[in-house]
């Protein structure tokens, strides 16, 4: 268990915590929720906590519950006893923590007409566990250049399966720079804090020396603020979808800027099904459209498309 998670339970927790053996890079995520036993995720199984054995096992019988006392000292532990300070992220249903660790939130909420004004009563915390996974991206790098530069990219995959982990090392490669291509200006509109993972306007993640962050910011305005604002070579977006979204896009390539993003799907031809994204391919925009899948042992393979949506490898 990484120290900057443990520091985040209650203190009687604590000790069990750090007796815990997880695999290195195994754990995925830990849910908490008043009154039900605190679960750990790790490669797709669920584990349970038994406090008085400080160790994790399959079976839920005897399993530790978290309690409501438990949660409200997560959340002074996580905003560093100033929830007020951390409200507007809070009102969004998450917080990042040192690590880049990233905290959702769930309870009630008080609203303001149409808009979420405070969340409170916090009762069920999900912990995503960062994983940077340096290095997963190098061998997609040479599909994506293109003369001084690169093709406008997107990589596309169900939910889970590591979009954004692969979007955040190529950041990281384009920016610092290699022998095929030179490092370029990078601007990252960073709409959930999951690419970067800002703590404080700090990325807690490597995202490259030439990389800029626009943090909690939508990404139709973010994409069109940062080409004012910074003059990137690049600009990267997590999840595109919206009507939004592809606006701004399209404005970012006819400014000259190159895009990389993700986007939801399961293969191309859900792809090619949505409603925003099909106008954007039948015009080309995209040169490389990079499938990303699970294999049975769990092991990410890849398959990259050109703007035609022909299959290159």
């Amino acid at each position: 268990m990484r120290e900057e998670i443990i520091h985040i339970f209650p203190l009687h927790l604590r000790e069990s915590l750090k007796n815990l053996v997880v695999p290195e890079d195994a754990l995925e995520e830990i849910r908490i929720r008043i009154g039900q036993p605190i679960i750990f995720h790790i490669k797709n199984e669920e584990w349970y906590l038994k406090k008085e054995i400080k160790r994790l096992e399959k079976n839920r019988e005897h399993a530790y519950c978290a309690t409501a006392e438990d949660l409200r000292n997560m959340i002074k532990f996580i905003s560093s006893y100033s929830i007020y300070a951390y409200e507007d992220e809070m009102k969004r249903g998450f917080l990042t923590i040192q690590g880049g660790h990233r905290i959702g939130m769930a309870g009630q909420v008080v609203m303001d007409g149409g808009n979420i004004r405070s969340m409170s009563h916090i009762s069920f915390l999900n912990i995503r566990v960062a994983k940077e996974k340096k290095g997963c991206a190098k061998d997609i790098i040479p599909h994506l250049i293109y003369r001084d530069t690169i093709y406008n990219t997107l990589f596309i995959s169900p939910p889970g399966v590591g979009k954004t982990t692969y979007l955040r090392d190529t950041i990281r490669i384009l920016s610092c720079g290699s022998k095929e291509l030179e490092g370029k200006r990078i601007s990252i509109i960073d709409e959930r804090s999951e690419i970067a993972a800002c703590r404080q306007g700090i990325p807690q993640n490597d995202v490259g020396p030439r990389s800029d962050v626009l943090d909690g910011c939508l990404k139709s305005s973010g994409m069109l603020l940062m080409l004012r604002s910074m003059a990137p070579q690049i600009l990267a977006v997590d999840e595109i979808g919206s009507r939004e979204d592809c606006y701004a896009i399209e404005q970012a390539i006819y400014c000259g800027c190159r895009i990389i993003g993700t986007v939801h799907a399961y293969d191309i031809r859900e792809l090619s099904q949505k409603i925003y994204i099909r106008e954007m391919l039948r015009q080309q925009m995209f040169g490389r459209l990079i499938l990303l899948e699970k294999g049975e042992t769990g092991r990410r393979k890849f398959t990259v498309y050109d703007g035609n949506l022909e299959k290159l490898c």
